[in-house]
Formats: C-alpha cells, sequence, structure tokens
C-alpha cells in the first residue's frame, strides 16, 4: 500500500505529458488573453483576428511546459505551494 501512495505522489496527473494544473492554467491564460486581443483588436481597429493563433499559442506553450515538466515532474505542485503562500503573504513575514 505504502508504494501505491508515494507512486501517486511521484506522478502527478498530467494532460499531454504536462501536469494537469499548468494544463489548465496554461489554457485559462491563453483564452482570456486571446478573448480581450480579440475584442481589443475588433473594437478599436477594426481588424479580425484568426483563432488559428490562439491554437499555436497553445500549442507552442504546451510543448515548452512538456520539455520543462519532463525535468522536473512536480512543477504543479511547486507553483500551487508558492501561489499559496503569497495568498497567505508567508514570504512578506520571512526574514531577510
Amino acid at each position: 500500500m505504502r508504494q501505491q501512495v508515494l507512486k501517486a505522489l511521484a506522478n502527478p496527473p498530467r494532460i499531454f505529458y504536462v501536469p494537469y494544473s499548468l494544463a489548465v492554467i496554461n489554457f485559462v491564460v491563453q483564452f482570456v488573453a486571446f478573448i480581450a486581443i480579440y475584442v481589443v483588436s475588433l473594437v478599436f481597429f477594426d481588424y479580425d483576428i484568426s483563432p488559428v493563433i490562439f491554437l499555436l499559442s497553445v500549442m507552442f506553450v504546451h510543448m515548452v511546459l512538456a520539455i520543462y515538466s519532463r525535468r522536473d515532474p512536480q512543477i504543479g505542485q511547486i507553483l500551487s505551494a508558492r501561489i499559496q503562500l503569497f495568498k497567505h503573504k508567508v514570504p512578506q513575514r520571512l526574514p531577510a
């Protein structure tokens, strides 16, 4: 039973070789950025941006995350722990 718990912690769930949390964050950030850029370009410049640019950027960033997460498989857990620390303002309370 102990090996199963260690295996689950050592191998986080993945979506196409990227930890689940990073893949979701990547897609959400890229989607919101694309919508903002699309609306601004449509309203102010009357120019229609192709969604293919969005898809290519999502795939490129996903490949970079896959390469980086292969080297450090717990990168998603490390980032989520740091985000929690910043939410609770722990780094500001630490002595320099």
